[in-house]
């Protein structure tokens, strides 16, 4: 007889478990309260969906600052070209972009979503539109008596269905996929960590990943808007003013709003501010990280005699964006009103070492909402990573967003809701 297994959650890591343990010959049912499924997958990449990201599986862990040696037995059984050879046997076609960052070619995050969907009919996968409340766990002595099923250590009760909103659904194993608390609008409430923690799963704490940043000031608002691109970011821990740690180090774009900055690079640079209590972080931006000091300072050279009869403040929009220049003046401390032709020496260095080190003082991250992705979930040594079982109960499995596990932008935390995903419907159906 099949195996009755029950997913809770359709986004990208139950939709990929569900369908694997259907691949397996198990009757799968999923309940997913929302109108439709993958609703969070579809506003991922802007729309676009970055998939996966075409690299080994060394660079993934590396790019997996959390937990990232946990995924080890997931990502190797079910790796980026097996995620990219799996789509386009559902006929989307894919595209390689600069980062190794995987899309569809249509640019369409709906076309995954559809083509999981169709898959799901395919294999007869039951989709329910009703909100798991509780997962249900019998005590393993008492199924013992009755079922004469062996005791296995550390296994404290066996899965034997979950109650919804609607009725009970009884299910030989139950695949945890609800993501985390990021985008709440999309269903990711914390409802999984709590239906966890009640059956005695420890959730460490839960915060924002991939979130923009606060900063300390206002020198961002007054930039609100600007686009810097091409720079290079160094964030630090610092302590009494002085750099402790360089955390992170990247090329890209970053955005100055309202609140501090945004933008792809600050992104990746939150995923390593990991105690907000405990640090105060500063970023270090490089305006010209196209030129070393030397050619900087002959660039500074040039421009100055240029516009020698100039005040400082009208000298330099060859240098900086408009809307930075102000600011720029201003935190140089040199009076806006002086002739280019009387900068000294002095002035000048100040000048080329806050072109190559403008600093941010970060405040701390944006609400938890705003996040890409969630840092923290159930703890991952109460996992096992060659199946995603629940070391405490067994045929629970976990996949995705939900487990304590977040990675850098680039197309990796989708990677790893799909191997997860995918590890724990193999493992849901074939077990006994």
């Amino acid at each position: 007889m099949a195996r009755r297994v029950l997913v809770i959650g359709g986004g990208a890591a139950g939709m990929m478990a569900a369908i694997t343990a259907a691949e397996q010959g198990a009757h799968v049912i999923v309940l997913e309260p929302n109108e439709r499924l993958g609703k969070k997958l579809n506003i991922t990449g802007k729309g676009r969906c970055n998939l996966t990201n075409r690299t080994d599986l060394n660079n993934i862990l590396a790019h997996t600052p959390r937990n990232g040696k946990f995924l080890y037995s997931a990502l190797s059984g079910f790796g980026p070209e097996d995620v990219i050879a799996f789509f386009e046997g559902l006929g989307v076609k894919l595209k390689t972009e600069r980062g190794n960052r995987v899309f569809p070619v249509s640019d369409r995050a709906f076309d995954i979503s559809a083509a999981l969907e169709r898959r799901m009919k395919v294999l007869k996968v039951n989709w329910i539109q009703d909100r798991a409340v509780n997962i249900i766990a019998d005590d393993i002595d008492i199924i013992d008596k009755i079922d004469k099923i062996e005791k296995k250590e550390k296994f404290s009760r066996y899965v034997t269905g979950v109650q919804g909103e609607n009725k009970f659904y009884a299910a030989d194993a139950v695949i945890l996929a609800t993501g985390g608390v990021s985008y709440p609008a999309t269903g990711s409430t914390g409802e999984g960590h709590y239906m966890a923690r009640k059956l005695g799963h420890e959730i460490t704490p839960l915060s924002g990943s991939l979130v923009p940043l606060c900063e300390k000031g206002n020198t961002c608002a007054r930039m609100q808007g600007l686009s810097l691109r091409n720079i290079n970011l160094i964030a630090w821990e610092t302590r009494d003013g002085k750099n402790i740690k360089k955390i992170f180090e990247g090329f890209g774009e970053l955005l100055f709003t309202h609140f501090g900055v945004s933008g792809p690079l600050i992104l990746t640079a939150s995923a390593y501010m990991n105690d907000f209590e405990k640090n105060i972080y500063k970023l270090e931006i490089d305006l010209k990280p196209a030129l070393d000091e030397a050619e900087l300072d002959r660039r500074l050279i040039a421009d100055f005699k240029k516009y020698a009869n100039r005040d400082y403040l009208n000298a330099l929009d060859d240098l900086l964006p408009k809307k930075l220049i102000p600011v720029f003046v201003e935190i140089s401390g040199i009076p806006e009103d002086l002739k280019m032709r009387d900068l000294t020496r002095i002035q000048r260095r100040k000048i080329l070492e806050l072109c190559k080190r403008f600093e941010i003082i970060i405040a701390g991250p944006r609400p938890i909402t705003e996040a890409v992705v969630t840092r923290g979930g159930v703890r991952v040594s109460e996992l096992n990573p060659a199946t995603m079982e629940s070391r405490l109960i067994k045929n629970l499995y976990m996949a995705g967003e939900i487990i304590d596990v977040d990675a850098r932008t680039g197309g990796f935390n989708l990677q790893i809701a799909w191997s997860t995903g995918r590890t724990a419907g193999i493992a849901a159906a074939r077990e006994k």
